[in-house]
């Protein structure tokens, strides 16, 4: 006579979701997390927030499915999540989602990706 066991699988609790889940860009558009910039010179003078440069590099956290193009099909997207990249200093739509400041950018705008 033949019996059968029941197994039981431990189901893991939900993460907090992250930003990454809550944005889906569209088209060609990519989400980036700017990274800070250094709040003092090598030589130890702080910088007030006017004298600060605008950021440039930052993490990719989302990327859109990619542009159409005229036959309707979708162009490769050339970067990735979680890629560092370089972009325009005054490109994309800067914008705050919980506390946290983001920026939208064309992939057009992102000029390169930072190998470590």
């Amino acid at each position: 006579m033949a019996t059968a066991t029941a197994t039981r699988t431990k189901l893991q609790p939900p993460t907090k979701p992250q930003p990454l889940t809550k944005l889906q860009p569209l088209g060609d558009r990519v989400v980036i997390k700017p990274l800070a910039r250094d709040e003092m010179t090598r030589s130890g003078i702080v910088l007030p927030d006017t004298a600060k440069e605008k950021p440039q590099e930052g993490m990719v956290l989302a990327v859109g499915p990619g542009a159409l193009n005229d036959e309707g099909k979708r162009n490769p997207m050339d970067v990735k999540a979680g890629q560092k990249v370089l972009f325009a200093k005054y490109a994309g739509t800067e914008f705050k989602l919980d506390e946290e400041e983001y920026l939208i950018v064309g992939q057009k705008d992102i000029l390169a990706i930072v190998k470590d």
